[in-house]
């Protein structure tokens, strides 16, 4: 799967989706959560020969909301299987400052 393919997976749950971050201006505020933020920060290549046989991307998935959100949780978690994606709950945390939950995935994508 590609990671063009993967950005569409996500985009399947009716959420907004972001790389990184959303930028937040006047004319185009950031949404509302709930929403997805995805990170494409590391590989585990299959490695053998000096080359690369098997290039595979660990995207990190993080889903915000303002409370525990089951209906966006299942949404997610429905559009990973529903695309064979594997995937780990890695953290579930409440972040004070921001007054939201993040909840994070970790995703192997081939």
């Amino acid at each position: 799967m590609t990671l063009l393919e993967f950005i569409n997976v996500l985009e399947s749950t009716g959420l907004p989706v972001a790389h990184s971050h959303f930028e937040n201006t006047d004319v185009n505020p950031a949404p509302n959560p709930p929403y997805l933020i995805y990170l494409d920060d590391e590989t585990s290549n299959f490695i053998a020969d000096n080359k690369v046989y098997h290039s595979v991307r660990n995207p990190t998935v993080e889903l915000y909301t303002n409370k525990k959100d089951i209906a966006a949780e299942q949404a997610v978690e429905t559009a990973f299987n529903d695309n064979e994606l594997p995937f780990e709950v890695v953290g579930h945390v409440y972040i004070e400052s921001e007054q939201m939950f993040q909840l994070i995935y970790s995703i192997g994508v081939i």
